[in-house]
């Protein structure tokens, strides 16, 4: 009555189709409890992809950079753990059927070691003011793997003979998501002195999810066999054995836009991290002094309420100072400089910002914002840069 019973299962069994499925279900069942082998007449070895340690190359393979901590210019992507498969090998036990010994035999366990997906940076490059640096995510990929085949041995003793059973090996195979990015974009200003610097965006880009689907070899039985003098060639049974879906998660890096403004007597350049505020020089000086008029008050403490706002708590606040091309190169370095420190000066007595914080720099003639071919390019030349980084 147990042969029939069996042999109805095993029926039923091959009637379910393939060995192996890739993203379908399915329920384990327990190893068969034998006493320890001694011999292994048919071996099935259980080979993974790789003998590796997590984390550690495999040979032949070029050792991995570091994985990042921190990401000091965009966001930490974290690392996905992929656990290691194990299973236990299957023991068959010594038979004696008609005076003839079947041996003992083990069928291998599998071992599959723990794989990752290593960490990653977002990164978003640093750009001067009324730019948006270029943006980019990294590619990444998920790794194979492959369930080894298993086979129990067919055995002949005493006119009793019992077939292998087999079960194919299945593989999922690696699943790479691709490196997106997009370039910097800046505004461009008018060609005269006045005018609308127009809004530019920088368009959110996304690395879309990838998954390994998961994988599993199924069970294999091979049915008892007796003879009528209840000698019996065993039945043998290998669990299923599964290696688990893996997924890692979309990442983006939103949008972002700097807003247009009017250019006239100041200009506000607002980047990802900065904001520059850039004056005119006529505005807040005579000709060639370094005295800051009166009138330019307005403008300053307009400035000064918009550091306390959007400056980062205790970072430094740069004044830089520029000329036209007009006189001797010294001399403008001289003025510019001057002027620098006269602001700087005005911010921190009557602006109320903490001198600490403030640095001058003269740049003269050096770094010019339009060609001093024509005198709306001089003037707008002639101006003094108040920045600093931004919370």
């Amino acid at each position: 009555m147990r042969t029939l019973v069996i042999a109805l299962l095993i029926a039923a069994l091959s009637a379910c189709g393939a060995n192996g499925v890739v993203g379908a279900g399915g329920e384990e069942r327990p190893s068969v409890s034998s006493t320890p082998a001694t011999s292994s007449p048919v071996p099935s070895p259980s080979v993974p992809l790789s003998s590796a340690a997590p984390g550690e190359p495999t040979p032949g393979e070029a050792t991995p950079a570091a994985e990042p901590t921190s990401c000091p210019n965009g966001t930490l992507i974290p690392a996905v753990e992929i656990p290691a498969v194990h299973a236990d090998p299957v023991q068959i036990p010594e038979a004696k059927v008609a005076g003839v010994t079947i041996p003992a035999a083990t069928i291998p366990g599998v071992d599959i070691p723990a794989q990752r997906v290593p960490a990653q940076c977002t990164e978003i490059k640093p750009a001067p003011g009324g730019c948006l640096g270029a943006a980019s995510i990294p590619e990444t990929s998920i790794p194979a793997v492959e369930i080894p085949a298993v086979e129990i041995p067919g055995a002949s003793a005493g006119g009793l003979e019992v077939d292998p059973v087999r079960a194919d090996a299945v593989r999922a195979d690696a699943v790479r998501a691709e490196a997106v990015s997009t370039p910097e974009v800046c505004q461009r200003k008018p060609q005269g002195s006045s005018g609308v610097v127009p809004f530019v965006i920088r368009p959110f880009i996304i690395r879309p999810f990838i998954i390994r689907p998961f994988v599993i070899r199924r069970f294999i039985i091979r049915p008892e066999k007796c003879n009528d003098k209840g000698e019996c060639i065993p039945s043998v049974e290998v669990p299923a054995v599964e290696a688990p879906a893996v997924e890692v998660p979309a990442v983006e890096i939103p949008s972002a836009e700097l807003k247009s403004y009017e250019i006239g007597e100041s200009e506000v350049l607002e980047g990802e991290d900065s904001i520059a505020y850039s004056l005119n020089a006529d505005v807040l000086f005579d000709f060639d002094s370094a005295d800051i008029k009166p009138a330019a008050a307005t403008a300053l403490k307009r400035i000064v309420q918009q550091i306390h706002r959007k400056s980062a708590d205790g970072s430094t606040i740069q004044i830089d100072g520029h000329t036209d091309d007009k006189g001797a190169t010294a001399y403008n370095v001289e003025l510019s400089q001057r002027r620098a420190q006269a602001v700087l000066d005005w911010l921190a007595t009557k602006g109320g910002l903490d001198r600490a914080r403030l640095k001058a720099t003269g740049y003269g003639e050096t770094k010019p914002v339009r060609p001093n071919t024509t005198d709306a390019g001089r003037a707008k030349n002639r101006r003094v840069v108040i920045s600093t980084p931004t919370s």
